[in-house]
């Protein structure tokens, strides 16, 4: 009697993969230009590639929008985890992470996670868990080498990185691209200890944003 041999899965092909990179990057343009609703024909243009190649990677709308979210937080976390690494200063992790956040544009991003799909689903809670515990923990390491002032949380972080990187309303995000950098280094600069003024109400904590 012969034992059945496992099957061997093909590793995905070079060029699969940076079509799927492709129509991710395409989308993640798109997305932040016209919002969630843009035709995924246009998406699949942009992309240089057919639109068969975008259905076969993504089944629908829910599953490219989830994927180019998770891309976006996934590679914020890395660049902040890269600085750790490089330096081993927290609050220089911090700084990476918040500018690379406003790079990848998270804040146009991130409110169609609340309008379009499961905001549980297990691919998007992996990669907000993972971004979430790292800026917990770079905070907490920035505090006890005296870094970071005590009286913020890392709900305050994420609240003025969202509105610092985000345009104001009619204007075009592409118009304000030379302010942002320097508005988040103010703001980071503000963060640095020892701390300057004492700031009203409380600090905000990742439970009060996920109440909000």
């Amino acid at each position: 009697m012969q034992t059945a041999l496992p099957v061997q899965r093909k590793a995905p092909r070079a060029d699969a993969l940076r079509n799927r990179e492709r129509i991710v990057a395409a989308a993640r343009e798109m997305f932040t230009e016209f919002g969630p609703d843009v035709p995924l024909d246009e998406i699949a243009r942009r992309a240089g590639v057919g639109n068969a190649t975008v259905y076969r990677n993504f089944p629908d709308r829910d599953a490219l929008v989830r994927e180019v979210v998770c891309s976006v937080m996934d590679r914020t976390t890395e660049a902040a985890e890269r600085a750790l690494a490089e330096t081993g200063d927290a609050f220089e992790a911090l700084e990476r992470f918040v500018h690379t956040a406003a790079d990848e544009r998270i804040s146009a991003l991130c409110p169609m996670v609340q309008s379009t799909f499961d905001r549980d689903h297990p691919d998007l809670v992996a990669a907000r868990v993972r971004s979430e515990e790292l800026v917990v923990a770079l905070m907490d390491r920035a505090k006890a080498a005296g870094q970071l002032r005590p009286d913020v949380d890392s709900g305050d972080l994420l609240i003025a990185v969202a509105q610092l990187s985000r345009p104001p309303a009619g204007t075009a995000c592409f118009q304000v691209d030379r302010f942002i950098h320097r508005h988040l280094q103010l703001f980071l600069d503000g963060l640095r200890a020892p701390a300057r003024s004492v700031l009203p109400g409380a600090a905000a904590t990742l439970e009060d944003l996920r109440q909000a």
